[in-house]
């Protein structure tokens, strides 16, 4: 996303801010980033605060790990000069298979008594973020879209898909063991869930929420 940033703005000054050394480290590995007009920042972007007005926010597939977004969104809205846009997309696909199962399992399986406290931080709809936005912007639009991703290699793309993202924090608390377990069984109920369509591949359905709010 943020080589299509550049692409958009090839002349603006751009700060790449994230809370994980080891992704702004793979971003610096990228040629294409590696340009003077990016400055990779390792920070919490709950508590970043702007060196002067920023022109645009951009937050792609990203804040739904954040917490509090009705403190959030405001606190970024407030870095924004006047006329310029948050734009936010999130995943807004916890009612899909893929995230109930991974409730499921977690909460079932041998391993039930290290997710007794565990919690992912909340999803919104598009009401509340128009509702908070409204009042602190002269536009907000919210909508919400489905994409369809065709995956070669059946369920087993599925588990792949989400090993980066969903996947992760469940992860995180298992031993190696737990892990291969916990993983053959998720690909067991992703075979379930997620069919091959006719020419094999998996019709993955990922629906996501975009937010523009514009000061």
């Amino acid at each position: 996303s943020t080589e299509v940033l550049l692409q958009r703005y090839p002349d603006a000054q751009v700060t790449a801010l994230d809370s994980d050394p080891d992704m702004i480290d793979k971003a610096r590995e990228r040629k294409r980033l590696c340009i003077p007009r990016v400055r990779m920042v390792i920070g919490d972007i709950a508590g970043w605060s702007a060196p002067e007005p920023q022109d645009l926010i951009l937050a792609n597939a990203s804040l739904q790990w954040v917490p509090d977004h009705a403190s959030l969104y405001p606190h970024l809205v407030r870095q924004l000069s006047e006329g310029a846009s948050l734009a936010v997309q999130t995943p807004d696909n916890l009612d899909e298979p893929a995230h109930r199962q991974l409730r499921e399992i977690a909460s079932q399986g041998p391993w039930a008594t290290k997710f007794a406290d565990f919690q992912l931080p909340p999803r919104h709809n598009a009401a509340f973020y128009y509702d908070l936005l409204s009042p602190l912007c002269a536009r907000v639009d919210v909508w919400r879209t489905t994409y369809h991703h065709p995956l070669m290699g059946g369920a087993e793309a599925v588990v792949e898909w989400f090993k980066g993202s969903a996947l992760r924090p469940y992860l995180a608390k298992l031993d190696e063991r737990e892990q291969a377990d916990f993983l053959q069984m998720y690909l067991q109920a992703m075979q379930r869930d997620y069919p091959p369509a006719s020419d094999g591949k998996v019709l993955l359905p990922f629906p996501r929420l975009f937010v523009v709010a514009t000061r």
